[in-house]
């Protein structure tokens, strides 16, 4: 009876060793809960080893935080140290692991806030009591995970999920993360104010704070979501009127073709009665060209090239050099989504060689444009390749890529240097320049990091 007594006695009393292995042991069972939560909500796709990393990770750290360093030092260092964990484990970008820690922290945080309330009113007891009591603290932990379960089964059965993290643009995702490091500061900060004018506060008052705070913040996120949806929708809109203005172009060629095609015919049929095959290769090579750019109308599809931006820019200077009656050659056969560098500086340089490559080729009689984007899997690289007839032929090689460098008087030549600046910022990229008789070529290799 003796050992029963003092074991009710260690339970219901303060006693922070008990605490602290409470803790401890708590840890694994809120990581693994935190952990689906966040998964579902961000709908993110993990392994059964990242899970599991994951959990032995977060607990070796929240236990060491626990035991060695004091308060409120191990709350910053697990704040900070977690986004990192998250986003090395699951290999996702840091403002979506930022979001996958403040989750968690939401929930966690406003249910405390809500039974710290309760057990005051109920046992007359402060939260920082309750909190060093065994038997209260054990109570209130397993209620809040119990709730934090519920939760995401509900998510998870309402397929909840938010997607947009993974397609908004750079501006979008500044203002998302600054957006979630205050929301972060701003529940801390009510938490400690609630807990330091705990007695004076009254009951109204809290749920009231509390529920305006969850309020703000969600009607906050959600309002951000739905705008960026839309500016994603906007971008998608964009692109449709590029692929059917694609689709309108490709029509007409097959329709002129469709009417020409009794004098194509015709044509070949006069060269073979007359036995003139050296006029016929001729003829063939132009008949050639001709499929070839009905052909490469085919390959400027946004789901072959699966990036809004780099299609964007593929049809915007396609229509470009078609007005000018340049002849363009495009294979893609690559993923965008698995491009070794960043698309936006992709999508500089290659405009900024299109612009090029279409000024050159529209001085001359035989105006043509060949790009080639795919994968040199022996290699370990994958290629931008822009090669274009042009008339300059004593153009030297040397100085293009210098600030101020043209052959033109008008020309600022900065585009080159513009590329080699950014080309200069990334270990795995590198540009190569030469030119035969007929093409100038430049070619962009982009190293497996």
């Amino acid at each position: 009876m003796e050992i029963l007594n003092n074991i009710w006695v260690a339970l219901t009393t303060e006693n922070t060793t008990i605490i602290n292995i409470m803790l401890v042991l708590f840890l694994f069972i809120e990581m693994p809960l935190t952990m689906e939560l966040f998964l579902t909500i961000l709908n993110i796709t993990a392994t059964k080893k990242q899970k599991l990393a994951y959990i032995l990770l977060g607990s070796l750290l929240g236990s060491l935080c626990s035991i060695v360093i004091s308060k409120p030092y191990s709350n910053i260092i697990t704040l900070v140290a977690m986004p990192i964990i998250i986003m090395c484990v699951f290999k996702i970008s840091f403002l979506k692991s930022l979001v996958a820690e403040f989750i968690p922290i939401v929930f966690i945080s406003i249910l405390e806030m809500i039974f710290a309330r309760l057990f005051l009113i109920i046992f007359n007891m402060e939260y920082s009591v309750c909190a060093n009591i065994p038997l209260f603290r054990f109570v209130i932990t397993l209620s809040i995970y119990f709730i934090l379960f519920l939760i995401y089964k509900l998510m998870k059965h309402l397929h909840f999920n938010i997607n947009i993290l993974d397609t908004i643009n750079k501006k979008n995702k500044i203002i998302l993360l600054s957006n979630t490091l205050i929301a972060i500061v701003a529940i801390f900060i009510q938490m400690y104010l609630i807990v330091f004018y705990y007695n004076s506060l009254p009951t109204f008052i809290i749920f009231i704070n509390i529920l305006s705070l969850m309020s703000y913040f969600f009607i906050s996120t959600f309002s951000m979501v739905k705008t960026m949806k839309l500016e994603k929708v906007e971008e998608d809109l964009e692109q449709e009127k590029l692929y059917n203005k694609t689709l309108q172009i490709l029509h007409d060629n097959i329709r002129a073709f469709k009417h020409d095609f009794a004098n194509i015919v015709s044509g070949i049929g006069g060269y073979v009665d007359t036995n003139d095959m050296e006029g016929l290769r001729k003829y063939y090579k132009q008949l050639l060209q001709d499929c070839k750019q009905v052909s490469n109308l085919g390959s400027l599809n946004p789901e072959v090239i699966n990036s809004p931006s780099v299609y964007s820019v593929l049809a915007n200077k396609y229509y470009r050099a078609d007005s000018l009656g340049i002849k363009i050659s495009l294979e893609s056969f690559i993923d965008f989504k698995n491009l070794h560098m960043g698309i936006y500086e992709f999508t500089r340089i290659l405009g900024i060689l299109m612009d090029n490559a279409i000024e050159a080729a529209s001085e001359c009689d035989n105006k043509l444009i060949n790009v080639v984007i795919r994968n040199d899997v022996k290699q370990h690289r994958q290629l931008l390749i822009i090669e274009n007839t042009y008339k300059e032929k004593d153009i030297n090689l040397d100085k293009i890529s210098e600030k101020g460098y043209s052959t033109k008087p008008n020309n600022t030549g900065l585009g080159l240097w513009e590329v080699d600046r950014i080309i200069k910022k990334h270990k795995n990229l590198a540009r190569f320049t030469s030119k035969n008789e007929e093409f100038f070529k430049q070619q962009i290799e982009i190293y497996n990091e």
